[in-house]
C-alpha cells in the first residue's frame, strides 16, 4: 500500500500521546489502524512474577521493536498482522493476538519509538508529545492504580528508579527525530488542527 500514511507520536509515559491518537482515531475513523510498542514488551514466562516486577520496562532492551518492525511493514503492504496483547497486571505477554489491518493511516505510539532509527525509517511524520514532568507523573499514577490495578507505592518506585532515569537517557534525546513537537499534547488544538490537517490533505490526495 504506497498511499500508506505512517504517523509516529511518541513522547514520555503520561505526556498526552493516546489523547492525540484517539483524537485523529475520532476524526477519520475506519481509515486508521492505531499500532502501539506497549503491545510488543516481550514475553518473560521463563521469568516469575517477583522477577518480572523487578525488570526496566522503560529500557529499550524492553521491547520486542524487531516483530513491530516487521508487523508494521506488512501493514504497509497490505497485510493483516496479529498484535500480541501484553497484561500489565501480571507484566508478561499473554498467549492472545488481536488484528490490526491495513489502512491508509497508520499510527505509531509509544515512549521509545524514535529511538530505534529503523523504526523511524518506517514513519512519514514524526510527533513528539512534550508535557510538564509534574504532569506526566500524575497522569501516569491514576491510569497505573486505577487501570491497572497497581499500588500507588508500586508506581512511585517505578517512577523514581526506570521511568525518570530511562527518559532522561532515552526519551528526551530522542525527540531530536521528530518533526513536529507538540507542548501539551491534546490540550494544544492548534498544533492537533495542524495534524488533522496533514492528514486530510493525504487521504485527498488518495
Amino acid at each position: 500500500m504506497s498511499d500508506v500514511i505512517v504517523i509516529g507520536i511518541a513522547g514520555g509515559s503520561g505526556s498526552g500521546k493516546t489523547t492525540i491518537t484517539d483524537k485523529l482515531v475520532e476524526c477519520f475513523g475506519d481509515n486508521v489502524s492505531v499500532i502501539h510498542h506497549d503491545s510488543y514488551y516481550k514475553a518473560r514466562h521463563d521469568l516469575t512474577y517477583e522477577e518480572r516486577v523487578k525488570l526496566n520496562y522503560d529500557h529499550p532492551d524492553a521491547f520486542d521493536t524487531d516483530m513491530m518492525i516487521a508487523d508494521l511493514k506488512k501493514l504497509r503492504n497490505g497485510e493483516t498482522v496479529d498484535c500480541p496483547v501484553y497484561d500489565f497486571a501480571i507484566y508478561d505477554r499473554t498467549d492472545r493476538t488481536f488484528p490490526i489491518y491495513p489502512r491508509p493511516v497508520i499510527i505509531v505510539e509509544g515512549i521509545l519509538i524514535y529511538e530505534s532509527r529503523e523504526l523511524c525509517d518506517e514513519m512519514d511524520i514524526k510527533i513528539f508529545v512534550d508535557t510538564d514532568a509534574d504532569v506526566r507523573i500524575l497522569r501516569r499514577i491514576l491510569r497505573d492504580v486505577c487501570d491497572r490495578g497497581r499500588s500507588l507505592e508500586s508506581v512511585i518506585t517505578q517512577y523514581l528508579e526506570t521511568v525518570k532515569p530511562m527518559h532522561e537517557q532515552f526519551v528526551e534525546p530522542s525527540k531530536r527525530r521528530a518533526d513536529f513537537i507538540i507542548p501539551e499534547g491534546g490540550h494544544n488544538r492548534v498544533a492537533l488542527q495542524m495534524v488533522i490537517e496533514r492528514v486530510r490533505a493525504h487521504l485527498a490526495e488518495k
